[in-house]
């Protein structure tokens, strides 16, 4: 299926690997011009060296810390005219909630929820003018469901929710859209790592620890596995699309049905 994005210049931050790598993968593979993202320059050309092998799509890229808003600015001053935004940075750390200081609280925020606002913020007057874009916030199955092993993380989850319906009811009746994805418990590689050296504590393979946490953890996920990155991928490159013009103002779920609701 032809996405009808080709050319289309897109932003995906933090995507130099987990879900942000698989959805610049997925857009370079349907012909759109990409700005790879991440907090080093290292970082940064060795995903674009890796996507570049095999096709002639322009591929950019920015190094730097998008939490920050000078940084933020640079990046605008650099590529002003970005079409399909996905604010995919965030962090992750399970933490008590007693022992979460407020330095935790704010800096959570700032990255998971604050970077993408800011974004959106400076691209939508230009998406606007052009009368078409795309901004996609990557929250989480999280932001539902509260976990109790990081509610910070969740809470900010929530709140991209909440920013990403503000803003399509802001742009409705234009060529925008604003949606949410809501990942459920995804091999990434920030949660490789993390389920990995868990597994290796506990003297299991991943496969065993695997199994034991969608009993225990995420008993509701009823495809009971962990999603590969390219299967969030996958439904990000359609909703950035001209094909889903009709999607807005949406919480949509690729979440392996953890979340117990039909709605």
């Amino acid at each position: 299926m032809d996405l009808e994005i080709r050319n289309k210049l897109s932003l995906v931050t933090g995507s130099t690997a987990g879900i942000g790598y698989s959805i610049a993968e997925a857009l370079v593979a349907e012909g759109a011009r990409v700005i790879i993202n991440g907090r080093s320059s290292e970082s940064v050309e060795k995903a674009i060296t890796e996507l570049a092998a095999g096709t002639e799509t322009e591929i950019k890229g920015f190094a730097g810390d998008l939490a920050n808003p000078e940084v933020a600015e640079r990046l605008v001053q650099q590529y002003p005219k970005v079409e399909i935004l996905v604010n995919n940075l965030g962090i992750f750390e399970p933490v008590e909630f007693e022992d979460i200081s407020d330095d935790d609280w704010r800096r959570f925020f700032d990255v998971n929820v604050l970077s993408g606002v800011r974004l959106s913020r400076l691209y939508l007057p230009g998406m606007k003018q052009r009368n078409w874009g795309r901004i996609v916030f990557i929250s989480s199955e999280s932001g539902v469901q509260i976990p109790t092993e990081m509610i910070h993380y969740g809470m900010t989850k929530t709140a991209q929710i909440a920013v990403a319906r503000g803003l399509a009811e802001a742009t409705a009746g234009t060529g925008i859209t604003v949606n949410s994805v809501l990942p459920g418990p995804t091999k990434s590689r920030g949660v490789n790592d993390f389920v990995g050296e868990l597994a290796r504590q506990e003297g299991k393979s991943f496969e065993e620890f695997e199994t034991e946490f969608f009993e225990k953890v995420r008993p509701t996920s009823l495809i009971k596995r962990f999603a590969t990155t390219k299967e969030v991928a996958t439904l990000v490159a359609y909703l950035v699309s001209p094909l889903a013009s009709a999607t807005t103002g949406a919480a949509l779920r690729v979440d392996g049905g953890t979340i117990k609701s039909a709605f």
